[in-house]
């Protein structure tokens, strides 16, 4: 169990990788991206133009905190960090679930609007398949050997 849950936190570290380039969502006439597909690293660098505050705030939500929790979760199976660490990685998967909730709230909003057409990517899922594993894997208790 210890093993599986080890190899199920590391390939959190490629997941994540691709689910900020996959796309999210596809967009066409959207007053703030000029983008078809739409992916956590294209906004980020869209919102970079417009919104520095705003695309640091996602780059934190989406790219620091969910690699952060993953990095931290990993040094503490393979005994490298203490398990007293393990609120502070609790803490990360929140921030991570609230760029989730604010990328679910965009779409919800632009749809509302009649602005343009909003469809959802494979990426979306995939993003959020990531955030609550590395949600469940720092909530399962780890059996010792």
């Amino acid at each position: 169990m210890k093993r599986a849950l080890r190899i199920a936190n590391l390939a959190l570290l490629i997941l994540f990788p691709i689910a900020w380039a996959a796309p999210l969502l596809r967009a066409g006439l959207l007053p703030f991206f000029d983008l078809d597909a739409i992916s956590v690293l294209t906004g980020i660098r869209s919102l970079w133009d417009t919104d520095i505050f705003l695309a640091l705030t996602v780059a934190l939500l989406a790219l620091v905190a969910p690699m952060a929790k993953v990095i931290g979760l990993a040094l503490i199976q393979h005994n490298h960090a203490s398990p007293r660490l393990l609120p502070a990685l609790k803490f990360l998967g929140r921030l991570a679930m609230a760029d989730v909730f604010l990328i679910a709230l965009y779409i919800v909003l632009a749809k509302g609007t009649g602005v343009g057409r909003v469809e959802t990517g494979w990426g979306l899922y995939l993003f959020t398949f990531c955030v609550l594993a590395s949600f469940a894997l720092s909530h399962i208790p780890a059996r010792k050997d």
